[in-house]
């Protein structure tokens, strides 16, 4: 997949960024003093890090380069590496107090293994703090997937979009077998939107972006017109004329034993 776009991403900064200053609120160390930032792309979600903790060292992680571009210049005060999340992680264990992650591990394989790698990271009594998208029953992720696997379509899309999420309970076995010290939740927030374009908007960058970028501009455009037309007939205007976008979200927070 080609890199990220950090200027579509942050189309939708405040939207983006609510659900990380949501998760810091609930991370309960105290004065953490080593923080990493797991797929921090444009670096919202470290600035949030910064904010709540000011006397951490903090290292926002991404895998794309124009993100960590952005993220350079956003947050000036942090450091950001280059990483793949999915990688060998030896090189950090036992390194932090706060592993933090906000909307990116859907796009790695294998939680099963990532989420223990991601928790070996952590200091005796350190946190990880984790959010997932949860969309797969909401209208904008089925539309995606019926026209993508649609006889029209399917043909274009060689390597189509793999969603490595796993159901609450996986991830409930996964977390019981690092630690008896975690919290799972789920928030779904109601984004107000003008329209179904600003849906359009908000997925270019990320859940539209695999079949985007393999497409020519006139097949875009098509592609693009069909999603229009079948999300037009499930999100129903308010009578303000904005519609309502329901974002599931799953977070969890898990803390290594002190001893």
């Amino acid at each position: 997949m080609a890199d990220w776009n950090s200027e579509q991403y942050l189309r939708f900064k405040a939207q983006r960024t609510q659900p990380s200053i949501d998760l810091a609120a609930r991370i309960s160390a105290k004065d953490p003093r080593e923080i990493i930032d797991i797929g921090c792309g444009p670096g919202n979600s470290t600035k949030v890090l910064k904010e709540r903790f000011p006397n951490a060292r903090i290292t926002g992680a991404d895998n794309s380069e124009n993100m960590l571009e952005s993220a350079r210049k956003n947050v000036p005060e942090c450091e950001f590496i280059k990483l793949d999340a999915g990688g060998d992680l030896t090189a950090f264990k036992d390194k932090f107090d706060v592993v933090f992650s906000n909307a990116c591990l859907q796009w790695i394989s294998n939680h099963a293994r990532l989420i223990p790698n991601l928790f070996s990271m952590l200091k005796k009594g350190g946190e990880l703090a984790v959010q997932i998208p949860v969309q797969f029953e909401e209208p904008i992720h089925k539309i995606i997937a019926k026209t993508v696997n649609s006889e029209k379509w399917r043909g274009k899309f060689t390597n189509p979009r793999i969603f490595y999420t796993l159901s609450d309970g996986e991830y409930f076995d996964i977390l019981s077998e690092l630690t008896d010290d975690f919290e799972m939740w789920r928030t779904i927030y109601f984004h107000r939107m003008a329209g179904v374009e600003s849906i359009i908007e908000w997925y270019k960058s990320t859940g539209l972006k695999p079949y985007l970028e393999v497409l020519t501009e006139t097949e875009s455009k098509e592609f693009l017109g069909e999603i229009r037309a079948q999300l037009e007939k499930e999100y129903a205007k308010q009578e303000n004329g904005e519609i309502i976008f329901r974002f599931p979200r799953l977070f969890f927070t898990a803390k290594k034993n002190k001893e």
